[in-house]
């Protein structure tokens, strides 16, 4: 009988971070074939993998094709009923599958799943993406349990349970394989950033669930191959953002809704310049015109749904920073 799992990482030019977290990887998951994507490193990944790790094999891409691109070219000929897509600076620990496999069997109609995700450098908080599971506002700005904007909190228990989120995080992603391939994978015209929260809403306009498994913990670097302060991250989010609204808003709230994200968008723009970071606003600008220059191609991406359900709360940004309220139990009045 073949394993349940195929996991997969995603590589470009990450052979320090393979050497760190490999081993661990293939010692803690007796349930998975794991596979390295290679997105054509040119530092020795690939010499690394088949020298040093012969139970691990490598799926060679022919180019550096970010993220999204990169996982669909790389699982296309996998046929394991799980997939889990996991970042090359990801720590796992011992008997992490066990519990997500035991969520899977429980739940037939479960297709994505997301386990705990703590910080690495400080392994008593919270992880930036992803942490305890997402959520995105009305106007697409996403959150987390555990992490709202800046404010990331203590790892004390609060989130050891199995919920329904609304987006998993791309740092560690199971998805059954078949759901996958029925999607169509990631959109590829993100490259990298939020293609996982799009996917997610695309899955849940078909009827897929999602949930997070607090039971399952991993430990995430982040920030490893683009960092948080890159203006270049900055101008993927918001893009991304923005061409993940228009494709999955219902269409008879989709340009209202656009118009007010575009607003606070420019708000945005102005908040970095007070912080002095001219380059960020930039960034936001240049967001802005490269998603008007894809509108006419996202139009046959657009997911025909009335599903006005995929917030609960309206805005995050003025519930944080108007309402002050920076806990995620605090704004949902969770237990």
């Amino acid at each position: 009988m073949g394993k349940q799992f195929a996991l997969v990482v995603l590589n470009w030019n990450g052979k320090k971070l393979l050497e760190t977290f490999l081993p661990t990887l293939v010692a803690y998951s007796p349930q998975a074939n794991v596979y390295v994507v290679d997105n054509n490193s040119t530092d020795g990944s690939q010499e690394l993998i088949q020298r040093d790790y012969p139970s691990v094999r490598l799926i060679q891409n022919k180019g550096n094709y970010g993220y999204a691109k990169g996982y669909n070219e790389g699982v296309a000929a996998l046929t394991e009923p799980i997939l889990i897509l996991i970042n090359s600076d990801i720590e796992v620990t011992e008997n992490w599958l066990v519990p997500i496999a035991e969520l899977y069997e429980e739940d037939p109609e479960l297709a994505i799943v997301q386990p705990k995700i703590l910080d690495y450098k400080n392994k008593a908080y919270f992880e930036y993406a992803g942490a305890g599971g997402g959520y995105i506002d009305r106007y697409g700005f996403p959150y987390c349990r555990g992490r709202i904007f800046s404010t990331i909190e203590k790892d004390e228990g609060q989130y050891d349970d199995i919920a329904s989120i609304f987006w998993a995080s791309g740092a560690c992603f199971f998805i059954k394989n078949d759901v996958f391939k029925i999607l169509n994978g990631f959109d590829e015209d993100f490259f990298a950033h939020q293609e996982e929260i799009d996917l997610c809403w695309r899955a849940q306009n078909r009827g897929y669930r999602i949930k997070y498994c607090g039971f399952s913990t991993v430990y995430h670097v982040g920030g490893a191959t683009l960092n948080y302060a890159n203006p270049q991250k900055t101008y993927l989010n918001f893009r991304n953002s923005l061409m993940m609204l228009y494709k999955n808003l219902p269409a008879h709230h989709k340009f209202s809704t656009i118009f007010i994200r575009l607003c606070l968008d420019g708000l945005a723009g102005i908040y970095h310049l007070f912080l002095l970071q001219p380059k960020h606003c930039w960034a936001i600008i240049r967001s802005h015109f490269a998603f008007y220059k894809r509108l006419s191609k996202m139009k046959n991406k657009i997911e025909f749904t009335n599903i006005n359900n995929y917030f609960t709360e309206k805005s995050i940004i003025f519930t944080y920073f108007v309402c002050r309220k920076k806990n995620f139990i605090t704004i949902h009045n969770k237990q």
